[in-house]
């Protein structure tokens, strides 16, 4: 009970001046995390030095070995030393910290890097001789010649040899490779102009390629879309749509997936501010709020989206890394990019996800041969089908005659055939044509080059979905007076951040007014939502203020019982369909925005091209 404590000593501990070596190895720690930060620097150094090309090759994850070369403008021999120098930078000049247009400013990453490896730099400016300084954990030796044709080589060895402890916390060479191939990548979006290659020489030599990307040709937006099917993949920009929205001086542009495009992780998300790739809180929430009632729980949109800011709105010096910032208008920020992927996703309409028909087509498999049937190898013709076939396939396509001479429909018909043949305006639709009901469930349509499959009650689903959010935008949101008002007790800082919100909760139905210090009070909750729990929603509205500075809590709420009512007055699956009401609802489908997936984020219709179902039948 009585033991002294552990920090408390019977003399008065002194204050001492660190040394430069320690300093730089403290820096070192907050700078270079691991493998993948030391190359994040050095293609940023390459990128403000206007590299046209950037090579980078590395060894046992990063750990034994990372060069960097680049075509840029080079340093002189008088030069690499300042280089080396703490805070010393060529990128700006200390007077306007607020204006900051380079990827970095601080003067840290190369001698933090010399603090804890080995460092080698090689460098040659236009009109000067190449020149080459070496540093070993902090010991710098001269500047010698050197014979290079232009840029700057660094070779960084031996990482993190001078702090064994931060080496032991290192990943494997696997993990390690895969977090320099992700910060890569994202650089390479970010410079579609700009040439990459990146190279593993873990086995020696030159070592296998990882990944290369050329530099792009063509406008900003064409440069844009080659770079990402390069790197995200085809599958992406296939089913993507542009994004291009600016507002109070922001400007938003990239590509966003679409919702039937969705991911099981967040691996396909990139973010860029000013063409710096950050992970920044507030973006990550606007996207995910851009697809609010899109998405499959569980599942996360693909993006690659560039906000372009005046540097003196937005603060890049609030990580050590660069990875987050902080915009001066945050709320104009997260609006235009929640605003902006609303709208593009609108404007897709119907479209879906092509690789929902690639995948259907994948699970198409041909059926084993019958005893009998033509050899594998031979050409596809015409074969003479049996009696029984015949039969079947009539029983299939009409109903039977009645004794009455009409005809008596079947209880559970497999398919209800459209029995008109469409027109060419009809199949020119992009949903073409009803041409048949199938398990009471599916609408298949005839296109002009292919079939459509339609799930009727997804599909119906969004469409009074979207009626329903129309209604409530134009009428407004019912609320119901509380005949008690419920007082609700929270801490001065809650009370007035909610009461901050007020207005924007007004219009959703929900009435707060301040009830003295520390307590509000509820008069009015949204009348479709029912009975509420006024303290719990208040609590929920402020747990998401407090983590993405706004809420959509209460809108999604009210969504989500929109979208029961929408679900529950849907044509269900298993009603028979007359032809009028299939191609009518085809065409719905077709004017109504975010009708590609339905309230749950499942896929509402499939397209077959004809030329893919052709090769399944060796027609090709």
């Amino acid at each position: 009970m009585n033991a002294p404590h552990p920090k408390i000593g019977q003399k008065r501990p002194a204050i001492r001046q660190l040394d430069e070596a320690v300093v730089n190895r403290i820096a070192a720690g907050e700078v270079v995390e691991r493998p993948a930060s030391a190359v994040k620097e050095l293609v940023e150094n390459a990128l403000d030095a206007g590299a046209r090309r950037i090579d980078v090759t590395v060894a046992d994850g990063g750990k034994r070995l990372i060069r960097v070369v680049d075509d840029g403008c080079g340093m002189t021999a008088e030069d690499l030393p300042m280089a080396l120098a703490r805070h010393a930078t060529s990128k700006i000049d200390g007077s306007d910290l607020l204006d900051i247009r380079s990827f970095g400013f601080r003067g840290e990453a190369l001698p933090s890097l010399a603090a804890v490896a080995r460092l080698a730099i090689t460098s040659r400016a236009e009109g000067a001789e190449a020149a080459r300084i070496a540093v070993s954990a902090g010991r710098v030796e001269p500047v010698r010649p050197a014979a290079l044709a232009r840029g700057t080589v660094v070779e960084l060895e031996d990482l993190f040899f001078a702090t064994p402890a931060r080496l032991k916390f290192l990943r494997t060479d696997r993990a390690e490779m895969q977090a320099i191939s992700d910060v890569m990548r994202r650089l390479a979006l970010a410079q579609p102009r700009v040439a990459f290659c990146l190279r593993d020489a873990t086995g020696g030599g030159e070592g296998r390629v990882i990944l290369r990307a050329d530099a792009e040709a063509g406008d900003d937006a064409a440069a844009l879309r080659a770079r990402a099917a390069r790197i995200v993949g085809r599958d992406f920009t296939e089913n993507a749509v542009t994004v291009e929205a600016e507002r109070e001086g922001l400007v938003l542009r990239g590509l966003a997936g679409l919702p039937t495009y969705s991911r099981g992780a967040a691996v396909e998300q990139y973010l860029f501010v000013n063409a710096r790739p950050v992970r920044d809180k507030l973006l990550i929430g606007a996207l995910k709020a851009g697809y609010t009632d899109l998405l499959p729980s569980g599942r996360h949109p693909a993006a690659v989206l560039f906000l372009d800011v005046d540097p003196e709105r937005v603060d890049v010096n609030v990580h050590p890394a660069k990875a987050e910032v902080r915009f001066r208008e945050a709320g104009v920020a997260r609006g235009l990019v929640v605003t902006a992927l609303r709208h593009a996703l609108a404007e897709a309409g119907h479209r879906t996800s092509g690789t929902i028909g690639a995948a259907a087509l994948g699970a198409f498999r041909p059926e084993p041969a019958a005893p009998g049937a033509r050899p594998p190898g031979l050409p596809f013709g015409p074969a003479r089908p049996s009696a029984g076939a015949v039969r079947a396939a009539v029983s299939m396509q009409a109903p039977a005659p009645a004794r009455d001479g009409g005809f008596a429909e079947a209880p559970a018909p497999f398919a209800r055939p459209v029995s008109a043949a469409p027109d060419a305006a009809a199949q020119a639709h992009p949903l073409g044509a009803a041409r048949a009901q199938m398990h009471g469930t599916y609408i298949v349509a005839q296109t002009a080059d292919g079939m459509v499959i339609v799930d009727q009650h997804a599909a119906h689903e969004r469409l009074v979905y979207e009626r329903l959010k129309r209604q409530r935008a134009e009428n407004g949101i019912a609320a119901q007076a509380l005949l008690i008002p419920d007082v609700v007790d929270l801490s001065v800082p809650d009370a007035a951040l909610i009461l901050d919100h007020a207005e924007a909760l007004s219009a959703l139905g929900l009435t707060v007014e301040p009830f003295g210090a520390g307590a509000v009070v509820v008069r009015e909750t949204p009348a479709i939502l029912g009975p509420v729990n006024a303290e719990a929603l208040l609590r929920d509205i402020l747990d998401e203020l407090a983590d993405a500075g706004d809420s959509a809590l209460l809108e999604a709420r009210i969504d989500a019982v929109l979208s029961r009512m929408a679900c529950h007055g849907s044509v269900r699956a298993g009603r028979q369909m007359l032809p009028e009401e299939m191609n009518a609802l085809l065409r719905e489908i077709e004017a109504t925005p975010l009708s590609g997936q339905c309230n749950h984020g499942r896929p509402t219709w499939v397209e077959l091209k004809l030329a893919d179902i052709e090769r399944l039948f060796g027609r090709t």
